[in-house]
């Protein structure tokens, strides 16, 4: 499994595991316009065969970004997402930013327990953040320059 940048001619690939992902999905003209925009970009890739991406960036000043991750669900449990979500940490971290921000669905267990693998603490709940009503968890992971934690 590599982890490499993303290029244009994955936009479709990438938007299929989006929308098997998530049931409200960015849609494939925001992808463009992220990476348009300089995003880190990153794709994972088994055999030539795009399995996952990761979308983080600068926020704030002092803070990075997790835009969205996600692997195709017939690779899930490989380690994809583990490689995306260190790769993303490593350049964010390069960066002199002190922490790194994401929302997750208040429902989706796997993915909290996920990011708390990595040390990310929950900073707060926002109500109705998704358009179904759905709260959002709001997780950050406080950053010292070049450590990548995970337990």
């Amino acid at each position: 499994m590599e982890i490499r940048k993303f290029t244009p001619n994955d936009l479709k690939r990438v938007f299929e595991i989006e929308n098997m992902s998530f049931r409200q999905s960015y849609g494939i003209n925001m992808f463009q316009q992220l990476y348009d925009m300089g995003v880190g970009f990153l794709v994972a890739e088994d055999n030539g065969y795009v399995i996952g991406y990761i979308i983080f960036w600068i926020k704030y000043q002092n803070q990075g970004h997790i835009i969205s991750i996600a692997v195709d669900k017939n690779y899930r449990r490989l380690g994809a997402g583990t490689k995306l979500l260190i790769k993303a940490i490593s350049v964010l971290s390069l960066l002199d930013i002190d922490a790194i921000y994401l929302e997750v669905n208040e429902n989706n267990y796997g993915a909290v327990e996920f990011y708390k693998n990595f040390d990310f603490q929950v900073d707060r709940v926002v109500p109705g953040y998704y358009e179904n009503g759905d709260g959002a968890i709001v997780m950050y992971l406080p950053l010292e320059l070049g450590k990548i934690s995970r337990k």
